[in-house]
């Protein structure tokens, strides 16, 4: 288990040169959140997380995504995080997020939900970022209350998940919830 303290835990751009970091993770993680992200199965490779880094530079250029590695004061990689699904016409996205098992319980996700939240309403002009949770995943649920996002109430068959309809709890984040001061 990798020991961390959540206030020493940081957000930064993906580079391509994460990709075994993030395939390390993502395999030691499948059983924990292949059930809730259906790009994590046991057949990702290395291959995979190399194609997806390389797609983030683009993304971002074009303001389609925003993704970022979560790392410790060690530079040790954690997990992920990022604003996608980006709806320019209502200024409003979708956050995710996901911290590899040898981190998870320790604080690290809603420390990472808080700094991304403040980073996209600083640098885009994001009004909303909402987080939709299957019902059943209690653990990302405690995550978005933890990083003080407000609960608006359940979504019936709002996700799609391993060919199976699922309840969602929808979360927001708006620019108005942020503090005046830094995280």
């Amino acid at each position: 288990m990798i020991s961390v303290l959540p206030d020493t835990i940081a957000i930064r751009p993906y580079s391509v040169a994460d990709a075994s970091d993030v395939y390390a993770a993502v395999t030691e993680s499948i059983g924990e959140m292949s059930p809730w992200m259906p790009w994590c199965h046991s057949g990702y490779s290395l291959h995979d997380a190399i194609n997806w880094l390389m797609e983030q530079d683009e993304q971002r250029a074009r303001g389609l995504a925003h993704e970022f590695a979560i790392v410790d004061s060690e530079g040790r990689y954690l997990g992920g995080c990022g604003v996608n699904q980006i709806r320019r016409e209502y200024r409003l996205a979708n956050l995710g997020y996901w911290v590899r098992s040898s981190a998870a319980g320790q604080g690290v996700a809603s420390r990472a939900v808080k700094l991304l939240a403040q980073w996209a309403m600083v640098n885009t002009d994001l009004i909303r970022v909402e987080l939709v949770i299957a019902v059943a995943n209690a653990a990302s649920r405690r995550v978005a209350e933890k990083a003080g996002a407000t609960s608006e109430g359940m979504q019936r068959n709002r996700l799609w998940l391993d060919g199976t309809a699922h309840d969602a709890m929808m979360y927001s984040i708006v620019r108005d919830d942020l503090p005046e001061t830094d995280i």
